[in-house]
Order: structure tokens, then C-alpha cells, then sequence
């Protein structure tokens, strides 16, 4: 096999085309954790998660014959458990009205300084909060952006979205994020 990641990871994918399962359980273990995260971001409860998982996972060996390696598997198997997640809550689908290209900027990623220190723990309560009080897409999109750390365009042929709307809903729950977080931080 390659050194590199990508290498080895296209390495087992060829093995498990050709039906090796342990290839196929190696290539599940690397990608699982993000995967259950994202299913439970979505659902919001952790058997419903573990269930989508599972059933994505064997959605992934059913159709493993046709995953071109164009896609990055990882994006390949987002799109598998983002569609079960609509499949489960078609509200997630739904595009919200008046969506435009507004919104692309990222949210700035500062050292933290000694306050922020002594209540990080707080502010990461609050925030995983405040994420699961947004609405469904918005929720959907900041997880695969912020907690992911997707490009918008992944994001966008993940969920099938336009580039657009992913931007704006982006923008969109950065902002309430920062409205429901708003005095917590160290002044």
C-alpha cells in the first residue's frame, strides 16, 4: 500500500470493490465518528443517529461498485447519510425563501485568550446548544461547514443545495449563533 492517506484510502476502496470486507470495515471505522456526528447534528437523537449510520453504511456496500473515485469517499458517504437525513426530515430539503450569494465570509478563527480559557467550557455548552436550538438546514449547514470543516462547495454537492443558498443559510445561522451567544464571552 502507499504512504500517503489518500493513497491507502484509495487502496481500500479498490479491495473492498473487490468484495474484501475488512477493507470496507477499515474504511467505516476511519469515516464513522464524522458520520454519526452529522447524523446526530441532524436528528438530534443519538439511536435515530446510530441507526442512520448503520444504515448507511450498508447503503455504502450495496453501492460501493458505483463510487467513482472523482469524490472524495468521505464527501461520497456525507451525501449517503445527508440523503437518509432528508429521507427522515424533509424539512432539512426545504430551501428557505429569499436566499442570495450574500454571506460567504468565514467566522474568524482567533487564538483564545486567557478569559476565553477559564470559560471555554461554558461557551462550548452554549454554543453545541445554540446549535441544536437552529432550525433543521441551518443547524445541517453550520455543522458541515463550522464543526465539519467543508468547503461550501462540498457542502453545496453534499446536500444538494445551491452554492447560494448553502452561503446564506451559513450566514444565516452564523448570525443567530451570535445573537443566542451574545454576552457570554469574556467582555
Amino acid at each position: 500500500m502507499n504512504d500517503s492517506p489518500a493513497a491507502e484510502e484509495a487502496d481500500l476502496v479498490r479491495a473492498a470493490q473487490g468484495g474484501d470486507l475488512r477493507a470496507f470495515e477499515r474504511l467505516m471505522h476511519q469515516h464513522a465518528p464524522a458520520l454519526y456526528t452529522l447524523a446526530l447534528r441532524s436528528l438530534g437523537d443519538a439511536r435515530d443517529a446510530e441507526d442512520l449510520v448503520q444504515e448507511a453504511m450498508l447503503r455504502a456496500w450495496n453501492h460501493l461498485a458505483s463510487f467513482r473515485a472523482e469524490a472524495r469517499l468521505g464527501t461520497w458517504l456525507y451525501r449517503i447519510v445527508i440523503n437518509l437525513c432528508f429521507n427522515r426530515l424533509p424539512q432539512l430539503r426545504r430551501q428557505p425563501e429569499g436566499l442570495d450569494e450574500a454571506g460567504g465570509e468565514d467566522l474568524a478563527q482567533a487564538e483564545p485568550g486567557p478569559e476565553a480559557l477559564l470559560v471555554g467550557g461554558e461557551l462550548r455548552v452554549a454554543l453545541h446548544e445554540a446549535i441544536a436550538a437552529l432550525p433543521a438546514q441551518q443547524r445541517l449547514l453550520i455543522t458541515l461547514r463550522h464543526l465539519d470543516d467543508l468547503r461550501y462547495d462540498e457542502i453545496a454537492e453534499i446536500t444538494g443545495l445551491p452554492l447560494g443558498t448553502v452561503k446564506t443559510g451559513i450566514h444565516r445561522g452564523r448570525q443567530q449563533l451570535r445573537s443566542s451567544l451574545v454576552g457570554l464571552g469574556p467582555a
